[in-house]
């Protein structure tokens, strides 16, 4: 931090929602970051916080205090009061893809980093989509972003969808064996769709096969997220070759991913467990607040990882993973944990910041 140690001022979009809240809780008593600026809809402008979430806060902790009687804004209408408070802006509000597009892009032009948990700019071409273990050097597309766009101090940095943070992580742990082709069914919570059992009866004691735009994304964004920087752009990977089936099931937290692989070089299981086991985490040794101190931990147990006991492995930042085994056609089966709305949502995204923070595109004083 600078060297009066102030903190940098953020505001959340789509503070209200689901996700929303949930950058608001894992934001309390960040050493970095401070929370001064919350952001929802026009319905909401105007209450306090307390106010605008009344019978619908759905996190564990209670409404962080410094949070509690800050004045709602609206995105679109107090947007030049928003801009004025703030260096950084999480965003999380829900809309038609070209809607956030614009208002993201409109924050950015102002001077702020917009650091997005929304898909609307995941395919955009100088935007990166990042899992800061896997491809942070991505990072780099801010400069082309700027000078694309004209922009000073501003950028988009998008986190990608939360079904594929679970396995992904393992496939790339694996890289150097070269993953051919992979098959993947997810096992996707309800908070995912913003919901509680509360507000979702009908998901007690059921499953639903089919969640609108989830295969296309758990499928495609991994090859942006291996793909090279290469002539101003990100050149997408041509491997693995991705399928993948989703599935809603009665969990209220955690996203578990049932994989098959084959790779190019068919590594032993040791050599698998060794890949594993001593991943070098790029973001060692930098100090990130929230970044797990191991990104991957493997189970040796047959009933591990589950849900409910290791979703929250690492505060919720962490991938866990087991039952590695090679089927009669060489296929590698595994599978894989993560917490939707940490790791996969608000807590990846302020991993993001915190990076960017790190490498220098948010400077302190920003504003």
């Amino acid at each position: 931090m600078s060297s009066t140690n102030e903190k940098i001022k953020v505001g959340v979009l789509g503070a209200t929602g689901m996700v929303g809240q949930r950058f608001v809780s894992l934001l309390e008593n960040h050493p970095w970051f401070e929370v001064v600026c919350v952001a929802a809809s026009s319905q909401s402008a105007g209450k306090t916080y307390e106010e605008a979430v009344a019978g619908r806060w759905r996190m564990d902790k209670p409404i962080p205090e410094g949070v509690k009687s800050l004045k709602v804004s609206s995105i679109e209408d107090n947007l030049e009061d928003v801009i004025n408070e703030v260096s950084l802006v999480f965003s999380a509000f829900e809309g038609d893809k070209d809607k956030i597009r614009e208002v993201e892009e409109r924050y950015a032009a102002a001077g702020v980093a917009v650091v997005s948990n929304n898909s609307a700019h995941r395919w955009t071409e100088d935007v990166p989509m990042v899992i800061p273990e896997i491809n942070a050097d991505h990072l780099r597309l801010i400069d082309i972003q700027r000078k694309n766009r004209g922009w000073d101090k501003g950028l988009v940095v998008v986190k990608p969808n939360c079904s594929l943070q679970s396995y992904l992580p393992v496939i790339h742990a694996l890289q150097k064996f070269g993953p051919k082709e992979v098959s993947v069914t997810t096992l996707q919570a309800i908070s995912g769709a913003g919901k509680t059992f509360d507000s979702w009866p009908e998901m007690v004691d059921n499953c639903i096969p089919f969640i609108k735009g989830e295969e296309e994304k758990t499928e495609k964004e991994p090859l942006k997220i291996l793909g090279n920087l290469s002539g101003g752009k990100i050149e997408l990977a041509g491997e693995p070759n991705i399928s993948a089936t989703c599935i809603r099931v009665p969990v209220l937290d955690g996203h578990m991913a049932s994989v098959s692989a084959r790779f190019d070089k068919n590594p032993s299981l040791e050599e698998i467990y060794d890949a594993i086991d001593n991943f070098q985490n790029p973001l060692s040794g930098l100090g990130l607040p929230s970044a797990p101190e191991k990104f991957i931990k493997r189970f040796a147990e047959d009933d591990r990882p589950q849900t409910k006991l290791d979703r929250d492995y690492a505060n919720g930042m962490g991938i866990t993973c087991g039952r590695f085994r090679q089927d009669k056609n060489d296929n590698w089966l595994f599978v894989a944990l993560s917490h939707n709305t940490i790791r996969g949502a608000a807590g990846g995204a302020i991993l993001n910041a915190e990076l960017l923070y790190k490498k220098g595109f948010i400077a302190p004083s920003q504003r």
